[in-house]
């Protein structure tokens, strides 16, 4: 399985986590760009308007400044950190479960903020955020940030579900037919986490404070949980468009999802007809992603990079990019005055839920909340990959 291939390799980036990240020397200038930029994005991060010709912010920056764009889509995290050692690539839109890893393995630069006019208008709840600053020094540019919802069938919910339980526990659905077999759940490690958070409030015995941060009782009650889900899940998902297709065509009806999942099925006149979707966050809050563009340690196109990173936080590319995958920008600006977004997007894609959002981080051994230490990433990583496969 591909997914498993990628989780094994970006366990050789793990391995550095322990360590203090070395800090490479950061660019003093930027240059003539060198005519590419080749960029790793989650799907639907970077549109050239080759879905919706309305969606475009490719375009316009190829021709202002020759870089041409070109883009690898990765369906998770542990794709994102396997292509980077790879390497090839200038820069990537990874998630806060990636980028540390990125820093301690020596795959990323630090960013010279001065060599990006806009970076003043960046939330400032982001500028200093910990999954892309070490020590002071930046290693990227806020891109967006979001939660990862609970999407579900409106045909078989006529009220939106109350608790991921639709998704953890066998049960008869609204429509008195089982959950077995008609719910779905991301394939990545760090979807433990979402397994942790319905703990935190499913079981408060177990004292769980941060579904990043796991003692060993805690893990094994999150692993045990997951086990059980096993066997009411049809598929695990990490392709957005092939999610969307098992909403359409496959009989799901509840799985943790993207807001860029929803927006396209919604879009859809033909299947919001027959498989009508929507989206929620349940009583036990979600996780999320705070994604941030951060360059290769040996990108071949630094001077495109930088100019790309300018470019993505402007206010009309953060604008255009929040309505087309129902995220927040990470420019406040952004949310007033873009007519695809309209003024009220920002607050509908969930920006007064900031604090409540537990953003994707990666596990460590050293943590804040347990005295004895926690469960560190590679042992996610492996016992995910256990669970996939039944055991």
């Amino acid at each position: 399985m591909k997914t498993l291939k990628h989780a094994l390799l970006s366990l050789l980036a793990v391995s550095a986590m322990g360590g203090v990240a070395f800090a490479q020397e950061m660019k003093k200038e930027i240059g003539k760009g060198e005519g590419q930029v080749n960029i790793v994005a989650w799907a639907g991060y970077i549109e050239s308007g080759a879905t919706d010709k309305n969606f475009d912010w490719v375009t316009d920056f190829e021709k202002a400044t020759s870089c041409k764009v070109n883009v690898k889509t990765a369906g998770t995290s542990d794709e994102m950190v396997a292509l980077m050692n790879e390497g090839g690539f200038d820069l990537v839109t990874a998630s806060g479960d990636a980028s540390l890893r990125l820093i301690a393995g020596k795959r990323v630069q630090p960013i010279n903020t001065d060599l990006i006019p806009s970076w003043k208008t960046v939330d400032e709840r982001l500028q200093n955020a910990p999954w892309h600053t070490v020590d002071g020094v930046h290693y990227g540019t806020p891109y967006q940030w979001g939660a990862n919802v609970l999407a579900y069938n409106t045909n078989v919910f006529k009220e939106a579900p109350k608790s991921w339980a639709v998704v953890f526990e066998e049960q008869n659905l609204p429509d008195g037919k089982s959950n077995k077999g008609r719910v779905q759940a991301f394939d990545g490690p760090i979807y433990i986490a979402d397994a942790a958070l319905y703990l935190m409030a499913k079981k408060p015995e177990l004292g769980i404070k941060d579904p990043y941060e796991l003692n060993e009782e805690q893990y094994k009650a999150s692993l045990d949980l997951l086990r059980s889900q096993r066997a009411l899940v049809g598929r695990y998902w990490h392709d957005a468009f092939m999610q969307i297709d098992d909403f359409k065509n496959e009989g799901v009806v509840a799985s943790s999802s993207w807001p860029f999942q929803v927006n396209l099925l919604q879009a859809d006149k033909d299947a919001m007809a027959k498989t009508p979707i929507a989206s929620v966050i349940p009583d036990e809050g979600a996780t999320g992603w705070a994604d941030t563009t951060m360059m290769h340690a040996d990108a071949a196109n630094p001077n495109c990079a930088y100019l790309w990173m300018e470019h993505s936080i402007s206010p009309k590319v953060q604008g255009d990019l929040a309505a087309w995958f129902g995220s927040v920008p990470a420019v406040p600006a952004a949310c007033k005055g873009n007519a695809l977004l309209t003024d009220a997007g920002c607050d509908t894609n969930g920006m007064p839920n900031f604090a409540k959002v537990h953003f994707w981080r990666t596990p460590v051994a050293k943590c804040a909340s347990q005295a004895a230490g926690c469960v560190p990433y590679y042992r996610w990583a492996t016992d995910m990959i256990a669970v996939l496969g039944g055991r």
